[in-house]
This record gives C-alpha cells, sequence and structure tokens, in this order.
C-alpha cells in the first residue's frame, strides 16, 4: 500500500498563502530552471533546477490520488477537471457542487470526512498526496499519515494560511528529514513517527 503524504510549499514562518490565498514568491521555485517537469497534467510544465525535478520526478511519479479541500478546488476551479498531479482527486466538502462543468473529470467528493477521503484514495492505488493547511492538519490528527514535505523557501510571508491550520494537527513527534536543496527551495521529508 503507498504512503499518504502531506505537502506544500511553505515559507520559514510556516505559511503556505497570504490571506488572500496568492501565494507570491512560494512557487517562483517551479519556474528557476531549466529541467521541465510535471506533476502529471502534461498541460502544466514547471522549470526547476534538477535536484527539484528529480524531487518531484520521485514524489510525482508515486501519486494516484490527491486528497483537497473544497476551499483549495473552489479557488482553482478544480483545475479545469484535470487533476493537478496523479490520475484522481477526492474533494473533502460538506457541499459538493452540484454545478461543476466537468462532471466526467476523475474527481470525488466525499462529505464524510478526511480520514474517509484519504480512504477512498488510498483504492486508486500508489501514494496519496494530501494538500496542507486544515485537510493536512486533520489527516495528520486522525492518524492517516506518513510523510510530511515541506518544500521550504526562504522567504517570509508574516501572516497567511499556515502550512497546519488552527485546527491544529496535535503534538506529533516527525523523525529526521532527508534534506533534498534546491535552488530557492530545499525539500524536507519527515517520515511520521
Amino acid at each position: 500500500m503507498g504512503k499518504v503524504i502531506v505537502t506544500a510549499a511553505v515559507s520559514l514562518d510556516g505559511f503556505m498563502a497570504f490571506e488572500d490565498d496568492t501565494v507570491g514568491p512560494l512557487f517562483d521555485w517551479y519556474g528557476n530552471g531549466d529541467v521541465a517537469g510535471t506533476l502529471g497534467d502534461p498541460d502544466r510544465v514547471f522549470h526547476t533546477t534538477a535536484a527539484s525535478a528529480d524531487y518531484l520526478r520521485e514524489v510525482a511519479g508515486r501519486v494516484r490520488a490527491c486528497v483537497v479541500g473544497r476551499r483549495l478546488f473552489d479557488l482553482t476551479n478544480g483545475w479545469g477537471g484535470v487533476p493537478p498531479a496523479g490520475e484522481h482527486v477526492v474533494v473533502v466538502t460538506h457541499e459538493p457542487p452540484t454545478d461543476w462543468p466537468f462532471p466526467d473529470a476523475p474527481f470525488t467528493f466525499v462529505p464524510e470526512g478526511v480520514a474517509a477521503a484519504v480512504e477512498q484514495a488510498r483504492t486508486y492505488g500508489g501514494d496519496v498526496s494530501v494538500t496542507a493547511g486544515d485537510i493536512g492538519g486533520q489527516a495528520l490528527a486522525a492518524g492517516v499519515v506518513d510523510e510530511v514535505h515541506l518544500n521550504l523557501v526562504p522567504v517570509l510571508l508574516g501572516s497567511g494560511r499556515p502550512f497546519f491550520a488552527a485546527n491544529g494537527a496535535g503534538s506529533h513527534l516527525l523523525e529526521n528529514p532527508r534534506v533534498i536543496e534546491g535552488d530557492r527551495v530545499v525539500h524536507l521529508i519527515y517520515p511520521v513517527r
């Protein structure tokens, strides 16, 4: 069975976006190199350094499903019906959309909560990528997370959307990280104890 990974780009002070949900310089590393790659969608090509490209290939190559919250789904318009990574998206929501223009897209809407969404995502095989923030914190609190991946960007945002939301993931001890140094980003992979 694959791993469940909570992941996002994050500032040194722990934020993955500004209060208005813009990411500012947090995604600059996706375009600061000469190695082309994707996370799954062939129309979303990144150009990173070799170290970051190797990390993304390794991680994205194993991901079959993403678990996201309704907020991110709405902000991205469900990525136009194309999963951002893997082949499936499981959206945690109490109110599945009734008028989404991509009814045949490989998206599943789960109202029963994060643990049920992760269980659904696991049925697709491979690794499951869980977005950080509220959903990632809930997944960690539910005990369904195997690794936490911080794509740490050398910037201080001052405030914004925290990597683990205020509802908190509780107290968890992580193992020592595997460290991959990119350009303007350090990829930290923490196994969860």
